[in-house]
């Protein structure tokens, strides 16, 4: 699996720790939208995107299933944030 393609768009608001959507596309052909990316004590942070059960707690619609593909979407959308204007 290989990310081809990272598109973010930079949210700038007041007192939100919430700086940024993603979206990512896998091999040119999976599109994986509204990857939050969050100022955190440490640094930026991603957040897959969820929805709100029934119960009021949010469950991953999408998420990486080990820490080394985490850390892959993390790397790439951080790095297209920094780059972004």
């Amino acid at each position: 699996m290989t990310i081809t393609s990272v598109k973010v768009r930079k949210i700038v608001k007041d007192g939100s720790r919430m700086k940024g959507i993603a979206t990512v596309l896998l091999d040119d052909c999976f599109a994986i939208h509204d990857i939050r990316i969050i100022e955190g004590d440490n640094g930026l942070f991603i957040a897959m995107p969820s929805r709100k059960t029934p119960t009021d707690e949010y469950r991953d619609i999408a998420h990486p299933t080990n820490q080394e593909t985490r850390t892959m979407f993390e790397e790439a959308i951080i790095k297209a944030y920094n780059e972004e204007e």
